[in-house]
């Protein structure tokens, strides 16, 4: 259900340091989808936000999953969500509970992670409007609230790459994609805008799909934390990305230099 048109936002994304410049997301869209899957462990980041409502899609989806409050919860788990919510006081906390160090951790070891809304700000190498730190595992700028205030929140629907029918999409001050990298895919785009994109073994939705009742999201998520842990069975070993996903086939996607080069560290890690 559309109960906001947006078109008139533009679908035009800049294009400094070879970031993707695209006119038209729809063009990138395929329905192909199939990723091999085995039991994993995902953490949800419970601070703030709303971590029960992925709780509840994951219990949906029989996942085993713990909620993350501490190092030590960080530690147990194979790939890890981080929900909606308010970004800088999520930010706060990691920082000042010893979270920031476990997710980077985490991530080095090869993990998994997916972001909605305050979590994909979150997972941005760069933030804007205002600037704020974030983890920068994914390769792609965010504006902040872009969509307007809470009163402004709306429920829309889109194709994507994940199943022939569209995705239901509820935006709650949502931000903006505004600048993707090389190596980025676009799984869904809404108003000409990318809203749910791929960064090797890093997912972001700008929206809430755990706030609808389609699991397709979670599901597509499962299989690429699946897909990660496969490739990095010793967690004290190397940790290149999974398989890439291509528009032909999710499994087989081919890496051209630029991807190439953002393999093993999609941003600068300082």
């Amino acid at each position: 259900m559309r109960v906001k048109n947006l078109s008139g936002f533009g679908g035009i994304l800049r294009r400094p340091r070879r970031l993707l410049r695209m006119t038209n997301c729809l063009n990138l869209l395929t329905l192909n989808f199939q990723l091999s899957t085995a039991p994993v462990k995902i953490g949800i980041l419970a601070v703030q936000g709303d971590y029960e409502a992925h709780a509840r899609m994951l219990e949906r989806l029989d996942a085993d999953y713990v909620l993350v409050r501490t190092p030590e919860d960080a530690a147990q788990v194979d790939a890890m969500i981080l929900p909606g919510g308010e970004s800088t006081t999520m930010l706060k906390f990691l920082k000042e509970e010893g979270l920031e160090a476990s997710l980077r951790a985490l991530d080095a070891r090869g993990a998994s992670f997916f972001g909605t809304c305050a979590g994909a700000i979150l997972l941005a190498r760069e933030v804007r409007a205002p600037a704020q730190d974030s983890l920068g595992f994914a390769d792609l700028t965010i504006t902040r609230n872009a969509y307007g205030r809470q009163l402004a929140s709306e429920v829309r629907s889109a194709p994507s790459k994940l199943k022939a029918e569209p995705l239901e999409m509820v935006f709650i001050r949502a931000p903006w994609i505004d600048e993707v990298g090389p190596g980025v895919e676009v799984l869904a785009c809404e108003g000409g805008r990318p809203v749910l994109v791929r960064d090797g073994r890093i997912l972001i939705a700008t929206f809430h799909p755990e706030l609808t009742s389609d699991t397709t999201v979670h599901e597509y998520f499962l299989k690429l934390a699946a897909a990660a842990s496969a490739a990095n069975p010793d967690e004290s070993g190397p940790t290149p990305h999974p398989p890439h996903v291509s528009n032909d086939s999710p499994e087989s996607r081919s890496s051209s230099p630029a991807r190439t080069a953002a393999q093993s560290s999609p941003i600068p890690r300082h």
